[in-house]
């Protein structure tokens, strides 16, 4: 298997978790220690502490999508533009935020990220998006 067929493996998976709620996936995609740099600070988080972070996220956006609009891979890095979408629990307005997010795989799983997000109601100008996250550009 090259390393391309293995990240977009594990990048399958982790859109899973992300569109489908698969936290049972969590183990597979995420290493027991996960480093974090966002918009919360450099933190180190156990794959348990994200996965529960990722599921009152979705319990907050229940329709949350992150649109990928480009990624690439290479060796054990990959890094995607994207635009987080989702309907506002209070207002029902669509709320949008563009991004560019990188990754350092370890052992076949995320191990490291650095996330720059866009002020809110940003996107992308992209008249289409990726069909899957591993899928090629349009």
């Amino acid at each position: 298997m090259s390393n391309d067929t293995g990240l977009r493996d594990l990048f399958d998976r982790w859109e899973s978790v992300w569109h489908e709620g698969r936290f049972d996936l969590v183990p597979q995609c995420v290493a027991p220690h996960y480093i974090r740099h966002d918009e919360a600070g450099d933190r180190t988080v156990t794959r348990e502490a994200y996965a529960d972070e990722l599921a009152r996220l979705r319990q907050d956006r229940p329709d949350v999508r992150i649109v990928v609009y480009d990624h690439s891979f290479n060796g054990n890095r990959a890094w995607y533009r994207f635009t987080m979408k989702w309907t506002d629990r209070t207002s029902g307005g669509m709320r949008t935020r563009a991004g560019l997010q990188a990754y350092r795989i370890e052992a076949g799983k995320l191990a490291e990220t650095w996330v720059i997000l866009q002020p809110l109601g940003s996107a992308w100008s992209d008249a289409k998006a990726q069909a899957t996250w591993t899928s090629p550009p349009p």
